[in-house]
């Protein structure tokens, strides 16, 4: 199968009985992402339908949420609060971080349900029994058994809190595909790409969801933030960050770790030590950005988070994260946090093992990588 532009935007045309995309900044990183996945990916017959699908499902939602603005122009007058980022190099506790503040009440979260399928907007008084849930519960089951490793490397509950990246997708400048198979073009582009636009979107839809489903205090989260800090703020001027750090040694092992077995599923390809060179040269160009910007804008914007201090005493750690955030921990927050804690503990769900040899790399190549980030952030851990 090759791809087409064209085709698959006539697709979801005639999925949704609507043509209107909305602005055109979304086609550059359409065609960029079709021409990578025809020249690059080496795609199987399994990972052709799961792009087709998630490229498909993205346009539609696109499709979908331009109508529902043309119907409800009032939308737009929604103001979204905050938001708190929770960002950091992946695999460093942010997922677990993110999980902890989802389950305060005073916080609106992006759910997985809602992000796959973000129309028709959510409702607050069946926001708990939308029929979106049952199907993303079905989808996760079927990932379970078709990809029972996944199951160690990634918490998925479909109500929880996910990744913002699907809102990305919708402008299709987003490393969500540079995970699931081999990109580098693409990544190349999305590297200097202009995001505004993409951050202009993504407030749409918080909005949209937002609207009949509040509260509008928005927690938020995934690492690929740290890329593109300026135009994320220049959307949300008020937005501040959780930081989560650890040692990126052991970071980028179980970031290749996991990205090797995703692409597996689409490629029979096999590019370890390619994947260990791309995923350095990609994240320590992210903690650059990053550190940047906090030179540029202050420390006012930002709390750290240590994964160790995480794991050892999460209530404590995110307590005090609030402090420093000027945010009120209630005591009703307080049980639900440990609720989740408690029911959500390190290794629960299965041990992930990697190395970093497997990848090409070492320990002291990666921490030299990385050596302005040790010397600045505590990340031992």
């Amino acid at each position: 199968m090759t791809f087409f532009v064209d085709e698959l935007e006539d697709g979801a045309r005639s999925a949704t009985g609507l043509d209107d995309f909305g602005s055109p900044y979304y086609r550059e990183g359409l065609q960029r992402t079709v021409d990578a996945l025809n020249t690059e990916a080496d795609l199987n017959e399994m990972g052709r339908m799961i792009q087709h699908a998630t490229i498909s499902n993205a346009l539609v939602q696109r499709l979908r949420i331009v109508e529902t603005y043309k119907q409800h122009p009032e939308i737009d007058a929604e103001v979204v609060g905050g938001p708190i980022f929770v960002i950091g190099l992946p695999r460093t506790g942010t997922t677990a971080l993110s999980q902890l503040v989802a389950n305060d009440p005073q916080f609106r979260s992006l759910r997985l349900w809602e992000s796959q399928a973000c129309t028709p907007p959510p409702e607050a008084a069946t926001q708990h029994e939308d029929p979106r849930i049952a199907q993303a519960a079905d989808g996760i089951v079927m990932m379970d058994q078709m990809f029972p490793r996944m199951r160690a490397m990634i918490n998925s509950e479909p109500e929880a809190a996910t990744e913002c990246q699907d809102l990305m997708g919708m402008s299709f400048r987003t490393f969500h595909f540079d995970g699931v198979v081999r990109v580098p073009g693409y990544l190349a582009w999305l590297l200097e790409c202009d995001m505004r636009e993409t951050y202009t979107f993504h407030r749409q839809v918080l909005k949209l969801l937002q609207w009949h489903c509040p509260p509008t205090l928005w927690h938020l989260r995934t690492p690929v933030h740290m890329f593109s800090l300026d135009a994320l703020v220049e959307a949300y001027p008020d937005a501040k960050f959780l930081w989560s750090h650890r040692d990126p040694a052991k970071v980028l092992a179980s970031v290749c770790s996991l990205i090797h077995y995703v692409r597996s599923w689409s490629s029979d390809r096999d590019d370890a030590e390619e994947l260990g060179a791309e995923q350095l040269r990609c994240w320590a160009e992210a903690v650059r950005r990053a550190m940047d910007f906090r030179k540029r804008f202050g420390d006012n914007r930002f709390v750290d988070v240590s994964f160790a201090d995480l794991e050892s005493d999460p209530i404590g750690t995110l307590q005090t994260a609030y402090e420093r955030l000027g945010l009120t921990f209630t005591d009703t927050a307080r049980g639900r946090v440990q609720d989740w804690a408690e029911g959500h503990t390190p290794g629960s769900r299965g041990e992930h093992t990697y190395d970093l040899a497997d990848y090409g790399l070492t320990p002291a190549q990666v921490r030299d990588v990385f050596a302005d980030y040790l010397a600045t952030y505590d990340a031992t851990a």
